[in-house]
């Protein structure tokens, strides 16, 4: 084993405890990044390019008919091997936290449908389910298992909010452990069904799974209700015949007492454990081989790897999974230094040899890392910007030149202004709501005066008024400003009436009227 120290030249405040790796054709991509995604990468998700110990983050690109995702940290994630040969590279992505602390239930299935030398673009759609539909949650596993030529997904553990009736605001954040039920997903009809098992009796949390065919294995997990780390070893085995699917569950012997732990495939038929927490304070600092053999599981400590004196005297740490037996592991700076970084970074390779896809079996860990209590916690508020647009990519890698000074300060211009005395939209709680927005708030010019910009939503415009107003040139008024704009609307002009001129009345020629007093004159003056 060979730790390695990585320097990353662009954005890592990005990376923080919670992210997610994907592999896509030997490529890494990073996903749940710390904050709502900007401009410069809307889709959130980036090329984990490491060369030579050295780290680059490059905005990948959606295409035009996905839906949107947003960053979620301490999902569940796992490969799934479609029936064809373009579903050949999907992830399947559950649950997790929005960078508002909310949580999602949601089903994201991502894909890449096309590759370029430097640029990836990925499918991105959402499943709806239906029957009994999993909680919102986070810190669980999802896993796919295959059996009589069929797929189903399933989904344990995790952790969610205290019913809405008891939140109040002391208790606003407090999380429960979710029932132990195991739910089957199956993901081509959108059907999820839950099961009891009376072997498992508590929730767990942040635990490891490993699925092989038809079989998962979860080892160790937190359980909140006991406040402590069981070494916990069960085995889940599913049958799925023509008619309902089959589901037992074994207590096995043997296993680690762990949370939060990384689970990296070394070869075909092993994986090693790195990382977590044996007790609420402690991290654990041993590793361990597991080997699959038939039925049979088997777990052995090995050698650990020379940790360096800043990993041994941290007090957490996190990372993920980078494929190929490689982990990626991050601890907190040292803030004693006039100018620290936020985090240092690690890649440990757990093996010299890399493993190609046909060795590779369809298996997964919950490799969430999870913050001991008694941490500081990460503010999920921050932002953090880019300044290159994603689409400028395709020429050298010459976007790494980052200055946070040169970005402008979106919270009080652009679209982050106070638009109205109701506006609510915060830049780091806003979440699309119509179709046509992505990375920011849809907003339409009030022609009021000088002009000025107001949001769509604050508005209360419907999404077929606001997108004939975009595509007309009619003028719009705002909330405030329509009653004034109508106030000064003047009627319809018309035509002024023609006066007759002065000199229209004189007639000339022999035709000319005689006035009366002319004709009494000239009557006296012939006497």
């Amino acid at each position: 084993m060979s730790l390695q120290m990585v320097t990353v030249s662009n954005n890592g405040a990005l990376i923080q405890p919670g992210f997610s790796l994907m592999h896509f054709d030997g490529q890494v991509f990073f996903f749940g990044q710390k904050g709502w995604p900007k401009r410069s990468c809307p889709t959130g998700v980036f090329h984990f390019d490491v060369k030579h110990n050295h780290l680059k983050l490059k905005p990948t690109v959606f295409s035009k008919d996905s839906c949107y995702l947003p960053p979620l940290r301490y999902p569940a994630t796992c490969t799934f091997k479609g029936s064809s040969e373009s579903e050949k590279h999907q992830y399947i992505i559950h649950g997790g936290k929005t960078p508002n602390n909310e949580l999602s239930d949601k089903i994201y299935i991502m894909s890449a449908i096309c590759k370029t030398n430097k640029k990836v673009t990925f499918c991105c759609t959402e499943k709806d389910l239906v029957g009994d539909v999993p909680e919102a949650r986070y810190g669980h596993s999802i896993d796919v298992v295959y059996s009589r030529g069929k797929s189903m997904g399933v989904l344990f553990g995790g952790r969610s909010y205290i019913p809405p009736a008891q939140r109040n605001t002391e208790k606003w954040n407090s999380v429960v452990d979710c029932l132990p039920h195991v739910f089957l997903v199956d993901f081509e009809f959108g059907c999820s069904t839950s099961y009891i098992l009376p072997e498992l009796q508590d929730g767990l949390s942040f635990h490891v799974s490993i699925a092989r065919n038809d079989t998962i294995y979860i080892l160790g997990g937190h359980s909140l209700a006991n406040n402590n780390r069981p070494a916990n070893l069960y085995r889940i085995r599913v049958d799925l015949p023509l008619g309902s699917p089959d589901v037992s569950c074994t207590v096995l012997s043997g296993g680690i007492s762990v949370s939060s732990a990384i689970l990296t495939q070394t070869s075909k038929d092993e994986f090693v454990i790195v990382g977590g927490y044996q007790l609420e304070n402690q991290k654990r600092m041993i590793c361990n081989v597991v080997s699959l053999e038939n039925d049979k599981i088997e777990i052995h400590e090995m050698e650990t790897p020379d940790w360096t004196p800043d990993i041994k005297h941290c007090k957490i740490w996190f990372g993920a999974n980078m494929g190929n037996g490689t982990i990626f592991l991050g601890i907190p700076g040292d803030n004693k230094q006039a100018v620290s970084e936020a985090f240092y970074f690690y890649m440990l390779k757990c093996t010299e040899d890399d493993i190609n896809e046909d060795q590779k079996t369809f298996t997964n860990s919950q490799t969430s890392t999870e913050d001991p209590g008694d941490s500081t916690p990460f503010e999920d508020s921050e932002e953090f910007c880019f300044t290159t647009e994603a689409n400028s990519f395709d020429g050298d890698d010459e976007f790494d030149t980052y200055n946070e000074d040169d970005e402008e300060d979106e919270s009080v211009t652009g679209y982050w202004i106070t638009c109205c005395r109701t506006c609510d939209v915060d830049i780091n709680t806003w979440v699309p709501f119509y179709s046509t927005e992505l990375n920011k708030p849809a907003m339409i010019y009030c022609s009021h005066e000088d002009g000025h910009w107001v949001h769509a939503q604050c508005m209360d415009l419907a999404e077929r008024t606001l997108i004939q107003l975009s595509e007309g040139s009619n003028k719009y008024y705002c909330n405030e400003h329509v009653v004034i704009a109508r106030a000064l609307q003047t009627p319809k002009s018309t035509l002024p009436l023609k006066k007759p001129s002065l000199k229209s009345n004189r007639k000339k020629g022999p035709g000319k009227v005689m006035t009366p007093a002319k004709k009494s004159f000239l009557r006296r003056l012939f006497d």
